[in-house]
């Protein structure tokens, strides 16, 4: 489990996704938390795997891909200290979208489904505020996608 240490708790509520949290309902998903270290070049989740855990990044580096139809890899993100993965698994129950692999020496901070379901029955309130942080941040990232998108679309074309 994770250390629940004043720093960590901190970090935490620093991050996207345990932002709004109370006190007691903070203290409660810390204890959920199971650390996990990578070190460089480790496979964090690979694309296509079943999932069934998402993970804060406390500390490290990592790089985000996927498999193009060519079968060229191709990075789609990087991620570091405060950023959250894999909660797309939580949501909709399919496989891994992507491939996360450390860049650096990295600790995350697992929240595994079954841990998620049981904070939702200790604490519904707190429940839908960590599910409103999660979608929060998946309209950011779809909205930077959008953005993506557009500037690619618009550079093929002039």
């Amino acid at each position: 489990m994770a250390d629940s240490s004043p720093d960590l708790k901190a970090f935490l509520v620093s991050t996207p996704f345990f932002g709004g949290l109370s006190d007691a309902s903070l203290d409660l998903l810390i204890s959920m938390l199971v650390e996990r270290r990578f070190d460089v070049g480790a496979v964090v989740v690979s694309e296509g795997e079943p999932g069934r855990s998402m993970y804060v990044v406390h500390a490290g580096e990592l790089a985000v891909s996927k498999l193009g139809r060519s079968g060229r890899v191709i990075r789609m993100a990087g991620f570091g200290p405060g950023d959250f993965f894999g909660e797309m698994t939580l949501i909709e129950m399919h496989n891994r979208s992507a491939t996360v692999v450390a860049e650096s020496p990295t600790l995350l901070y697992e929240l595994t489904a079954r841990n998620l379901y049981a904070y939702y029955k200790a604490d519904i309130h707190a429940y839908v505020m960590v599910m409103l942080n999660i979608n929060r941040e998946l309209c950011r990232r779809l909205r930077r996608a959008d953005d993506r998108i557009a500037e690619l679309t618009d550079a093929s074309t002039g």
